[in-house]
């Protein structure tokens, strides 16, 4: 009934109806009971966001007037609809009951010339966590935030809740001030060990495990190539191709070769695990992997995309065994320049599994036992990866430095110290492989194909740039040129990167810079990769973790290879707006996933680490306080109310004045601050000033 419903209103266009109307199309012959069922589904659509009732008992379909989409809220009251392409602001008055993010139907307006945002109806609650408590037999929920309705527990008798156990929400009737809900997903008991991991994935969405139906299909899959695999692929098995990873890694996506041709040239091949041999078309395997989007790395835990039996075991390029791949050749004379490019389905092996710190170690002159016959070849590919560096440059590549942590962490997920990531010759060499794989891949798709699955990176907005130039100039520092901030270009970002390279401030400086960037995002829009300076490129080279390489190594399989993968181009092009959005929040929501673990296990640590102090820089100015990022690279705030002192911040956001309108602290100077307060569960960590330096 509800679909029939639906499909009337979409015949109908833009046209309102009425219930009467909509019971007219269904049956000629219709009585009240008729009225009484459509008037229900019309409810259910109302509440799902399909379509809009209307003045006069009216109905309509849902129009581009309307977006559906999350809200976050903000301290002022004020809030924002968040979209991959850019937040719409909502005014507190237009928030209607919307809390921070809920799934709302917003009403799009232009006010002033700005566009902005109203909330319709509320599709969706974003409920916190509750913990089940039974007391005398009765059983309830306690919500594990501070919450502004009173939760009323819908209890299921079909399911069996604990004391102690940490459930996860729905709303299933809004009165008032009183939600009635019901437990749709059991996280864990409060006292088990990996609980305040698994609440943070409840909380943003981030699904854990697999369905019983995945698991099925895993049992029935092979764990060796077969022999009925071959058909149709180039057998390279007996080609120097290995791997190179963290020593950590279990799911190896990726394995490369190179060999110098006769006329001198580079012949790269970069090979890919074929995953879609083993994933099938609108499996339980696929669906559940559309609804992760990609694996979550978190400080103490992987979440996969894939079951370990696929991501560890017969996807992985291991060492020595036989694996189904898509290897492309990419050929490159002596300046890097691509003289011809192929993709084949293929039989590999792995013949080593290398890790970063070996290999760098070769790289810089150094010698390790176990690689002598692929030391050569090592050499040959940083050559060739030094090459295509400079011509990335050329082109417009903007290069941020890395600002990543690594968390130490032991048995039982508690840190136990933190480092910062170093990318070296080694990682940087397979980064421009993987990037030359992107671009052949998706150049020689899009040459056969009106379809695509683009990786897009969009020109930052004028303004963003041009506040930034305005910061950097009230620390001093002048670029060479003036900007058309409306039509920005990757050199002018290339001047602002060489301007502050080697200065005191570098490090605070690329940061906020890279902050006004846009994000990337899954498009199938080419507008091209900005930060990259590339016009075309995608991801193809991680299927394991990431669906995007996964959906495209189908779209790959059916336009180049000609093969039979149980759907159609067209049927895979009609759903590509679709996907495309859809992983792009999935990475989204993955990476606030990861960063609020990250947050969380710093702060866990710090809670052992009360009273010491440590040196740091002030990298953020607020009018209320700083923040700062110690030696051990923790960062945290301090408060003014702390300091005797009275500041005043400039209009910049750069200094502080003291009573005597002199500077009292400036962004980037150096100070002690003891740690007084860390909270795992706020995830924040406050420290007071001890003193300034003298260094300048």
């Amino acid at each position: 009934m509800k679909e029939k419903v639906l499909n009337i209103f979409k015949r109908n266009g833009n046209k309102k109806l009425d219930p009467i109307e909509i019971v007219k199309y269904l049956s000629k012959d219709y009585d009240v009971k008729d009225i009484k069922e459509v008037m229900d589904v019309l409810y259910e659509l109302v509440s799902d966001g399909s379509i809009v009732s209307c003045k006069k008992g009216m109905f309509k379909l849902t129009g581009d007037e309307y977006i559906k989409g999350k809200v976050e809220k903000v301290a002022s009251g004020n809030g924002y609809l968040l979209q991959s392409d850019g937040d719409i602001y909502i005014d507190k008055k237009n928030m209607n009951t919307a809390l921070d993010g809920d799934l709302c139907l917003c009403e799009v307006f232009k006010r002033f010339g700005k566009v902005e945002a109203k909330v319709k109806r509320v599709l969706d609650r974003n409920l916190p966590l509750g913990e089940i408590v039974e007391d005398s037999g009765i059983i309830y929920v306690k919500p594990l935030k501070e919450y502004p309705y009173e939760l009323e527990l819908h209890y299921n008798k079909d399911i069996s809740l604990v004391d102690g156990e940490i459930v996860k929400l729905k709303c299933v009737e809004e009165t008032n001030k009183v939600l009635k809900v019901k437990v749709i997903e059991k996280i864990g008991h409060k006292n088990s060990p990996d609980i305040d991991t698994l609440k943070v994935m409840a909380e943003l969405g981030v699904p854990a495990g697999f369905s019983i139906e995945t698991m099925k299909e895993v049992e029935s899959l092979p764990t060796e190539v077969l022999e009925s695999d071959y058909k149709g692929r180039t057998d390279i098995s007996s080609e120097m191709i290995f791997t190179i990873d963290g020593k950590d890694t279990k799911d190896i996506d990726d394995a490369v070769g190179l060999k110098i041709l006769d006329n001198g040239n580079y012949l790269l091949n970069v090979s890919i695990a074929d995953v879609t041999n083993y994933v099938k078309w609108n499996s339980s395997i696929f669906n559940d992997a559309y609804n992760k989007g990609n694996s979550t790395y978190m400080a103490d835990r992987v979440e996969p995309m894939l079951p370990v039996e696929l991501s560890n075991g017969i996807c992985s390029l291991n060492p020595n065994v036989l694996r189904c791949a898509v290897t492309t050749e990419i050929e490159f004379d002596n300046n890097a320049n691509v003289v011809n490019k192929r993709m084949y389905p293929s039989i590999i092996m792995s013949k080593k599994k290398m890790n970063y710190d070996d290999v760098n170690t070769i790289l810089k002159g150094g010698h390790v036992s176990g690689y002598e016959e692929f030391e050569s070849t090592l050499l040959n590919m940083l050559e060739l990866s030094k090459k295509l560096k400079k011509k990335k440059i050329e082109r417009g590549e903007i290069e941020f430095p890395s600002d990543e942590i690594k968390l130490i962490v032991d048995e039982n997920g508690k840190v136990t110290d933190i480092k910062k990531r170093v990318q070296d010759d080694g990682e940087n060499l397979i980064e421009e492989f993987m990037i030359a794989s992107n671009e052949a891949s998706i150049d020689l798709l899009t040459r056969e194909c009106q379809y695509g699955i683009y990786r897009v990176h969009a020109k930052p907005t004028p303004k963003k740039i041009e506040d930034f130039v305005r910061f950097m100039s009230s620390l001093g520092y002048t670029t060479k040129g003036k900007y058309n901030y409306s039509d920005i270009s990757n050199k002018n970002i290339q001047d602002i990167m060489s301007t502050i390279k080697g200065t005191k401030d570098e490090e605070i400086l690329s940061s906020k810079l890279l902050r006004s960037m846009q994000k990337a995002i899954y498009s199938t829009d080419n507008i091209g990769h900005f930060g990259l300076g590339s016009k075309k490129y995608t991801h193809e080279t991680s299927p394991i973790r990431r669906f995007s390489d996964l959906l495209l190594h189908y779209m790959i399989k059916i336009v180049l290879f000609k093969w039979n993968m149980g759907v159609s181009i067209n049927e895979i092009g009609r759903g590509l707006i679709e996907a495309c959005d859809h992983i792009s929040m999935t990475e989204r929501r993955s990476d606030e996933c990861e960063y609020a673990v990250e947050d969380m296990k710093i702060a866990e640590y710090m809670e052992s680490h009360i009273g010491e102090e440590y040196d740091a820089v002030v990298d953020t100015l607020l009018k209320n306080g700083f923040f700062v990022e110690t030696s051990n690279y923790v960062e945290g705030f301090v408060s003014l109310d702390t300091i005797n002192d009275y500041y005043t911040i400039n209009d910049d956001m750069t200094y502080y004045y003291d009573r005597k309108k002199r500077i009292a602290l400036r962004l980037g100077d150096k100070v002690r601050v003891k740690c007084i307060a860390a909270n795992k569960e706020t995830r924040h960590i406050d420290f007071i000033l001890v003193d300034k330096s003298k260094e300048e």
